[in-house]
This record gives C-alpha cells, sequence and structure tokens, in this order.
C-alpha cells in the first residue's frame, strides 16, 4: 500500500502498441501489458489514442477502458484537441482526459500544449470533456503564462513536460538541466497556488526521476517508453517495482 502523499505512478502502455504493430498481429498486446501493470501497483493506465494510431487503436481504447473500469484503476486517456478524439474521449468517459499536442511528423509529443495561445479555442472543448465526467488535465510547459492560462479553463490538473530536462541530461548539460529542473520545480507551486493539481511526464528514467519525484507538489508521474523498454530486460512487473521504489524513496528524505 502507498503511503499517504506518495507519488502516483501511472503506466503509459503506448509503446507494446507500437512493439504489436511493427509486425501485426495481435502480440503483445497493450491491454494485457496494463493488466500486468496494474497486478504489479501502477496506481493508473495512460494510453494515447494518436490521430494517425501510429500505436493505440480504438479497439484498444475500448478494452482499456473496460479493464480500468473492472480493476477500479483510473484510465487517462491521451488525446489531441480535435472534434474526433473528443467525441471519441466523451463516450468512453475515461476518469482523466489529458490534452496533448499532436504533429503528424513527430516520433513523440514534443513540447507542451500551447494553452495561452489557443485558449479561446480550447475552453469550449475543456468544457465538453469536464461535462462528460471527465477530469481535463493539460500537458503544458512549466512557464507561468501557460500555468495562468490553464487555470482560466475548466482543467483541474496540469502535466508539465519533462522531455527537456531528460534531454539535456543525455547530452550532459547539467547546467541547462538543473536550469529546466528550476523551472519544473517553481511551475509546480505556482500551479498548485492557482488550484491545479500537478504531475509530470515525458522521458523520465530510473536515473534522472528523483529530483522530479521530489518536488513537493508532485502528485503523478506518467512514465511509459522507459518503463516498456526495461521490461524487455527485467520484466514489466520488475521495472514497474523499481521505478515506484525510486519515486517512493525519493520523498523519504
Amino acid at each position: 500500500m502507498r503511503r499517504r502523499g506518495a507519488v502516483r505512478l501511472g503506466i503509459n502502455i503506448d509503446h507494446v502498441a507500437t512493439l504489436r504493430n511493427a509486425r501485426g498481429g495481435t502480440h503483445p498486446d497493450p491491454v494485457e501489458a496494463a493488466r500486468t501493470a496494474i497486478k504489479a501497483g501502477a496506481d493508473g493506465i495512460t494510453a494515447h489514442l494518436r490521430e494517425d494510431r501510429r500505436h493505440i487503436t480504438d479497439d484498444d481504447m475500448e478494452r482499456l477502458s473496460a479493464l480500468c473500469a473492472e480493476q477500479k484503476v483510473p484510465l487517462n486517456m491521451e488525446l489531441a484537441a480535435t472534434e474526433e478524439m473528443v467525441a471519441i474521449a466523451t463516450r468512453l468517459k475515461p476518469h482523466a482526459a489529458c490534452l496533448v499536442p499532436e504533429r503528424r511528423e513527430e516520433r513523440t509529443t514534443e513540447g507542451g500544449l500551447d494553452v495561452a495561445g489557443q485558449h479561446n479555442r480550447l475552453v469550449p472543448i475543456i468544457a465538453q470533456l469536464a461535462d462528460a465526467g471527465c477530469r481535463v488535465s493539460l500537458f503544458i510547459e512549466a512557464q507561468p503564462h501557460q500555468i495562468d492560462a490553464a487555470a482560466r479553463t475548466a482543467a483541474k490538473v496540469v502535466e508539465f513536460h519533462t522531455g527537456a530536462y531528460a534531454h539535456a541530461l543525455d547530452d550532459g548539460d547539467t547546467d541547462r538541466a538543473d536550469e529546466i529542473l528550476a523551472q519544473l520545480q517553481a511551475g509546480g507551486q505556482i500551479a498548485q497556488e492557482a488550484g491545479l493539481e500537478v504531475h509530470y511526464g515525458h522521458g523520465l528514467t530510473f536515473d534522472n526521476v528523483v529530483p522530479v519525484a521530489a518536488i513537493p507538489q508532485a502528485k503523478e508521474l506518467n512514465i511509459g517508453h522507459f518503463i516498456i523498454g526495461e521490461a524487455v530486460f527485467l520484466g514489466l512487473a520488475p521495472a514497474i517495482h523499481r521505478m515506484a521504489s525510486i519515486i517512493r524513496d525519493a520523498r523519504v528524505a
């Protein structure tokens, strides 16, 4: 059982579907991966239904919705702010709907959603998702103007993009990583003061997660690609157990 105040760990199973789709067929099944993750103690399951269906499919989302309802585990559906995706989300009614930026040419989500620049367009979309019973989350950069814009919507959660922090460490640029970490820390405080719950995600690994997990305002981390990759060597359940342990210990000090 997780201690009160511990950071929740959401597992993104998109890249199990990527592996399946590389060859076609039905294996490995991302829904079975979600089931394994839940048994291993995941606090939630995340899946991104992209417009080009490059990994998760509509059938996957249907089955994930049924599994998470059965297991009483939150499903976090990541989606672009398009009419098609919003219609699917309002029909499935996942626990959480996380709006993310999406470009066909990108390999994965690059950067945060421009809530400030698209505020008038996003407000009614966010309201529609909220009215359907979804807890709306916005995947943004930890920038004050984006946080302020998010707070002026019906969204309850912001998830800060940690990709630039992870890439800076990968490049050996520790000064840049420290600068970005400071922005993530400050963003957590600003968002909490604005009444938003604070999540973090993208590019987090065993080696870089501790400073992010230690941010006092962090309520949830969403991690996918790294854990699915480590599962090749460790197995999915052990990889989840190890990440959960590292995150838990980050709050002990």
